[in-house]
């Protein structure tokens, strides 16, 4: 089996995500641009990618009986993003997703919490999870318009339409977020975060 295949057969639903981000104020991806690597990889701080994998994406890391997001992206909110479409990915196949209408949404962390910008990216995933479940509406593509990291707070816009069995396949279903050993890495030119969902 060629490199290629190999990594394809390891995908879940087949579907990668990465991308780049159009310009500073606006970090938007769309899914089927994305590169996801199969396996956990090692990663050099300071390099903005290496030949171990692409400078913006994700990836699955096993763990017990949940899963691991593992998401990285040269700027924090492009990291975020990535790990959004990590979940969306595991949970349905998003080449089939296309967009209908948009929905902003809000996200605000804890001020005064140990890891304030962990609490951050865990109400993101938690708000984006809960219109999934609560509207039933899957995101294409995802922007963020405002990140103010001071007082840890985000407007973003989600383009999709409503979620459809008969038209989109669906993954295995992440139930909630967790705090479990979610991390936040920013290094030079490099920031990965990791996050433990409940499935």
């Amino acid at each position: 089996m060629s490199s290629e295949e190999n990594e394809n057969a390891c995908r879940p639903n087949g579907m990668s995500a990465c991308g780049d981000s159009e310009n500073a104020n606006v970090i938007k991806f769309e899914m089927g641009q994305s590169v996801e690597m199969p396996t956990m990889m090692s990663h050099q701080e300071g390099t903005s990618g290496s030949a171990d994998r692409p400078s913006v994406g994700y990836e699955y890391v096993d763990h017990t009986a949940d899963i691991q997001l593992h998401a990285w992206a040269p700027s924090l909110q492009d990291a975020f993003v990535q790990c959004a479409y990590a979940m969306f990915a595991y949970m349905a196949e998003m080449d089939t997703v296309d967009i209908v209408s948009t929905v902003d949404l809000e996200a605000e962390g804890t001020l005064g919490e140990d890891d304030e910008i962990g609490s951050l990216l865990y109400h993101f995933l938690d708000e984006l999870l809960f219109h999934f479940s609560a509207e039933y509406f899957i995101p294409k593509t995802i922007e963020i318009k405002e990140f103010d990291r001071e007082n840890l707070k985000m407007k973003f816009t989600i383009a999709g339409e409503d979620f459809d069995l008969a038209k989109h396949p669906q993954g295995t279903e992440v139930k909630a977020i967790t705090y479990s050993n979610l991390q936040v890495h920013e290094n030079t030119g490099m920031c990965d975060v990791f996050v433990i969902v409940d499935i």
